[in-house]
């Protein structure tokens, strides 16, 4: 099993995954418990001294006035907690929260927090020894921060709250118990520092973007296959076309599109059957490549934002400082995930476009919804109801979160980003643009049996073979969900994506 040894400043998008998804072990480095202690020791003195400084000698919110003495400190940590965990809805998925914990630990690590190295040590232990907190989808406002979520995931570090271990839904401090972790008693600063920061819109929307890295391959793909379905017109990929707008999505895609489609005897020339394509095919450097542009740009700001300091007040050893900003509010990833959530949403949009005409005789001149003998047979006629209608959820799902704002705690925190919601509606959008892709490969791969397949390209064969292998040419009705999971799980465990890879070696999606 591999190891991500954590500093605070490294942290990739793929080792994220490693940890959420392969269950990598984590371990924090030497350089960062250096700075983790010396944080802890400002925050000591702080409270030693008296000094006021917010959510460590005082209050949270509208009560940051009230000062709290050395006395109360543990109690006002607690109760920080148990009070503000209120989550709805369903639980989160374990990969999510395990993202959550480790962005966490990446954030104390830095030593900007004053966290005791015995509480971030008992997150390590709950990643490494899989003690997962039941988190709540639903609840923040994402801005101060994910306040809500993330306390439940601190409920079973005090023995409150409920976690997963070992396929078992437990109390917190029963989990704790069986996984051999002891329970912590938080002090001065740590209840804060360890729910106040963007960790669950981070972790839900850097997961959603690891997956839409991979969907704007597989739509590279399923664009290539429908171009053969219809003999699409190649010049429309012309780098010369490009060159004169060279915006590098687009051009990237046109590339990618002419080495899938390299050798193949289904394309054809301006002029020789048509003299250009509908926007769907023609179009589709330019608007993959716009998706493409749009995910890259997310996908800077999220590592960005995972080796950030999102927490408040910040703690400056080297001055000797404790300073209240704003670092928690999620408006960067708030942005990001709603951007990233319409750049999914174009790439269902355009594929349904594409489908659409293949099971339309009056467009494609194949047999209607692509089946023999129609009327007894309905063919693929209600995959394109069903794309339809997801790429209409979708549609709704893009609508921005970042341009709503609702003021909380009594005016004092009177804009706040819905990042969270951004980024749980991105990964809503994904999972439905994964599904459309799945139905126009399997409608193409029809499509391109019943026109007589008469050689693909480099690429594409590959691809159909991949889904040949699966689910065989549909000759009478039968059960298409069946087919449709079996295409999408080609998506999913990135077969698709590798095989095409492995045998078109040139082309780098």
């Amino acid at each position: 099993m591999s190891k991500v040894i954590i500093t605070g400043n490294d942290l990739t998008l793929e080792k994220l995954v490693q940890v959420c998804r392969e269950f990598a072990t984590v371990e924090l480095a030497d350089e960062a418990k250096e700075k983790v202690l010396a944080s802890r020791k400002i925050v000591d003195d702080f409270v030693d001294n008296g000094k006021v400084v917010y959510g460590i000698t005082t209050g949270f919110g509208k009560f940051s006035d009230v000062t709290i003495t050395k006395d109360e400190s543990k109690l006002l940590q607690k109760n920080l907690i148990i009070t503000h965990a209120v989550g709805a809805g369903n639980p989160l998925a374990t990969e999510i929260v395990r993202g959550i914990i480790l962005l966490r630990i990446n954030n104390l690590a830095k030593g900007y927090s004053g966290a005791k190295l015995e509480t971030i040590q008992t997150m390590i232990d709950m990643l490494n020894k899989k003690v997962h907190p039941i988190v709540p989808e639903k609840g923040s406002l994402g801005a101060s921060g994910d306040l809500a979520p993330l306390s439940h995931v601190v409920l079973p570090m005090i023995g409150l709250g409920e976690a997963e271990f070992g396929g078992e839904v437990l109390d917190g401090a029963e989990a704790m118990k069986r996984a051999g972790i002891n329970t912590i008693e938080l002090t001065s600063k740590e209840g804060l520092s360890l729910i106040n920061g963007t960790q669950v819109m981070t972790s839900v929307g850097a997961l959603a973007l690891y997956d839409a890295l991979d969907l704007v391959k597989v739509a590279d793909i399923a664009a290539a296959l429908s171009f053969e379905a219809h003999y699409g017109v190649l010049d429309a990929l012309d780098h010369k076309v490009h060159d004169v707008r060279p915006h590098k999505g687009q051009r990237d895609t046109a590339k990618i599109l002419l080495k899938l489609l390299d050798g193949s005897k289904m394309t054809s020339k301006q002029g020789e059957i048509r003299v250009q394509d509908a926007y769907s095919l023609r179009c589709v450097p330019q608007v993959h490549g716009a998706s493409k542009d749009a995910i890259n740009y997310v996908k800077e700001r999220v590592e960005i934002e995972m080796n950030s300091v999102t927490d408040n007040p910040i703690i400056f050893p080297e001055t000797l400082e404790g300073i209240s900003g704003g670092n928690f509010h999620g408006q960067p990833m708030a942005l990001s995930f709603d951007f990233l959530g319409i750049a999914l949403a174009e790439l269902a949009n355009i594929s349904e476009r594409r489908l659409e005409r293949l099971v339309n005789p009056a467009l494609s001149g194949l047999p209607a919804f692509l089946v023999e003998k129609g009327g007894i047979n309905s063919g693929f006629m209600i995959v394109q109801y069903s794309a339809a209608s997801l790429v209409s959820e979708n549609k709704i799902l893009a609508h921005p979160a970042s341009v709503d704002s609702i003021p909380s705690s009594a005016n004092q925190e009177d804009h706040v980003s819905m990042g969270t919601i951004a980024a749980r509606k991105s990964r809503e959008i994904m999972t439905n643009v994964r599904r459309v892709l799945a139905m126009e490969i399997m409608c193409a791969c029809q499509a391109i049996d019943l026109r007589g397949n008469k050689g693909l390209g480099v690429g594409t064969k590959m691809a159909y073979d991949t889904i040949r292998d699966l689910v065989p040419m549909l000759k009478e009705d039968r059960p298409l969900y069946e087919d449709i999971n079996k295409c999408e799980s080609v998506i999913i465990n990135q077969n698709i994506i590798k095989t095409v890879e492995e045998v078109a070696g040139k082309i780098q999606f």
